[in-house]
């Protein structure tokens, strides 16, 4: 430790020290689950508005006929619910997939 006047003298304000960290070569802050959730929030606030004006914008009415019922509805409205209907599927069926491969794993481990 230097006790001279070296160490009391002021930084250098000449050319950047190589050792001194830029913005770009800073580490990164890790990701979390609280800024995923926020991400998550903000697409999802989007679709929501994108499906808003949808449902805006097709409101002329259909007939629907599916086995022996039939009944009018609004055209957004029977969209929503065939969506609806493909998503639950969807979920069923990896559902059982993922059940099926966590099944093989914990008998795999037992072995």
């Amino acid at each position: 430790m230097a006790v001279g006047p070296e160490a009391v003298r002021p930084p250098e304000t000449g050319a950047p020290d190589t050792e001194e960290t830029s913005p770009s070569s800073q580490a990164r802050t890790p990701r979390s689950r609280a800024g995923a959730a926020w991400v998550g929030i903000c697409v999802a606030a989007i679709v929501l508005v994108a499906l808003i004006v949808f449902m805006l914008q097709n409101t002329q009415r259909v007939l629907i006929s599916f086995f022996s019922f039939e009944g009018m509805v609004p055209l957004s409205l029977a969209l929503l619910i065939a969506g609806v209907g493909v998503g639950i599927v969807a979920l069923v069926i990896g559902s059982v997939r993922i059940t099926q491969l966590r099944r093989r794993l914990t008998h795999e481990r037992q072995r």
